[in-house]
């Protein structure tokens, strides 16, 4: 059996998943076909912070998904 994974999520260390910094990286599809979802949960609509030393996982997440996406 060959697994996928399609989401990840970048937080940082001691900091719990849930946690509003926590960016979450995914692939999903809408039935147009597949695409790359990157959020967090930090309340305000459309928006993305990412701290200068969350930024190389953050990129290394997207990279690996961005990978995987399905045309």
């Amino acid at each position: 059996m060959k697994i996928r994974v399609t989401q990840l999520t970048v937080v940082m260390e001691g900091k719990p998943l849930y946690d509003e910094s926590a960016t979450q990286v995914e692939i999903t599809d809408d039935g147009g076909g597949e695409f790359l979802v990157v959020k967090q949960k930090t309340g305000g609509q459309g928006e993305i912070k990412i701290d200068a030393t969350e930024w190389s996982a953050v990129r290394e997440a997207i990279d690996n998904l961005i990978k995987e996406v399905k045309p």
